[in-house]
């Protein structure tokens, strides 16, 4: 099962942020955040009653006309009715009820999504409370009064919001099939490839809805195995500045890559990498994904003997945290190399789920350290009582050792490479876990 998306909704300077960072930060015990690859995160997970979530900000541009605002919080409302499995829709009780939350609402309340109204800033309840009754006439359910700041009412909000989660949301009931999300930034060609595919397989795709959100998942059946695309390109919007294309995009890739195995990221030859595809890179990274590079428009470039060395040169700087990421040039155009991505997807799928057995992995890390002595620290020298593997999806290894401290990052990575060299693992992450134990 994949992890729900939550979205926080609301006018600029309600709380919206205070809100998302109370969560994501570690000042309450609700939340697991994993280190970002990215500094400006505007997603995080989050965990509350044995429910694992994704929360979304939609914040944005802080607009100055009321024209504006309303504008501006129309197309955050979009964005979170368009992936969001539960809106948390924030309004201010110092500011009381204005026009503009009434549009909101409206939005909201046709979007047939669940909506938590979330009244902020009382900071006081006995104080504000007959404040708060006032917001019962947007007419979408009970207002929940909070205090992000001051971290009061959260516990009901967030009852609240599991509550509308599937009944099998804590539960890991998986659709066997592989599922691939197309990412990317908006224009790259992922909803020509996904057509391309369609076209050339000849076979009937059945478009069925996705089983958490809007987005179109579309079943292509190949040499009698099905595979499940999920695309990400999501609306087409015309004269929208930068920031919001990007945070739109952003927020489609968090929905489409909780729910995959494999994220395939295109990238436009014609325009290069760019920050931004490495941002998009990084959620499916942070989340284990198997991970597979498609550069796009290739038959678009003017090449010699070099070309193809320069662009795998540049990806692979850019993506220096993903050295493992396969990498494949094509055209949706004309359907150059697309035929071999079915088989980049198998492999990346059978490495990703891939177990290595104990006895063979412990000889491996065995000759690993007699090439390379671990590290020591005043005299103390680090040392390597055994390595298992825990679980697949991606591969997941606890080394035992003396001294947790001593295990260097550099030598973890160390050790990275020599298992990769023996088995391979192309196009999954590997994620170690360091576990202390005493020596006998």
């Amino acid at each position: 099962m994949s992890r729900p998306v939550v979205a926080i909704v609301g006018r600029p300077n309600v709380g919206k942020s205070t809100l998302f960072n109370t969560l994501a930060g570690d000042k309450i015990s609700i939340v697991q955040d994993t280190p970002g690859v990215t500094r400006d995160r505007i997603y995080a997970d989050v965990s509350w009653l044995n429910y694992n979530f994704t929360i979304v900000d939609t914040g944005g541009i802080e607009p100055e006309s009321s024209d504006i605002i309303l504008k501006s919080m129309r197309e955050q409302a979009e964005i979170a009715i368009e992936t969001a499995d539960v809106i948390v829709f924030i309004t201010d009780v110092r500011q009381g009820l204005v026009d503009a939350d009434g549009k909101v609402a409206d939005m909201l309340r046709r979007s047939k999504k669940p909506v938590i109204l979330v009244v902020n800033k009382v900071d006081s309840f006995e104080k504000f409370m007959p404040d708060v009754y006032e917001f019962y006439n947007l007419g979408i359910g009970d207002p929940v009064p909070i205090s992000a700041a001051s971290q009061l009412g959260l516990g009901d909000m967030l009852d609240e919001v599991v509550k509308h989660f599937p009944e099998d949301a804590t539960e890991d009931i998986e659709d066997e099939r592989p599922r691939i999300a197309i990412i990317g930034k908006p224009n790259v060609g992922k909803s020509s490839i996904i057509n391309k595919l369609i076209g050339e397989d000849r076979v009937i795709v059945s478009d069925i809805a996705g089983t958490t959100r809007d987005a179109v998942d579309t079943t292509i059946t190949r040499n009698g195995t099905e595979y499940v695309f999920i695309d990400t390109a999501g609306l087409r919007r015309k004269n929208k500045i930068k920031e919001e294309i990007e945070r739109y995009s952003i927020i489609r890739t968090v929905s489409a890559v909780e729910r995959c195995n494999v994220a395939v990221l295109v990238i436009d030859a014609e325009e290069g990498i760019t920050d931004q595809d490495a941002k998009i890179a990084g959620i499916a990274h942070e989340r284990g994904k198997g991970m597979i590079i498609v550069v796009n428009k290739w038959d678009a470039i003017e090449k010699n003997d070099k070309t193809i060395y320069k662009y795998t040169n540049e990806i692979r700087q850019k993506l220096s945290y993903m050295p493992y990421a396969e990498l494949i040039f094509v055209s949706a155009k004309t359907g150059q190399r697309l035929n071999n991505l079915f088989q980049v997807i198998d492999a990346v799928i059978e490495n990703h789920s891939l177990r290595i057995a104990t006895g063979v992995l412990n000889e491996i890390v065995s000759e690993a350290t007699a090439l390379n002595q671990p590290p020591s620290d005043k005299g103390k020298r680090l040392k390597i009582f055994y390595t298992t593997q825990v679980s697949v999806k991606p591969p997941t290894f606890v080394i035992f050792v003396n001294d947790k401290e001593l295990m260097h990052f550099s030598y973890t990575r160390y050790l990275e490479n020599k298992i990769r060299e023996a088995f391979g693992f192309r196009g999954t992450p590997l994620k170690f876990i360091i576990r202390e134990r005493k020596e006998k």
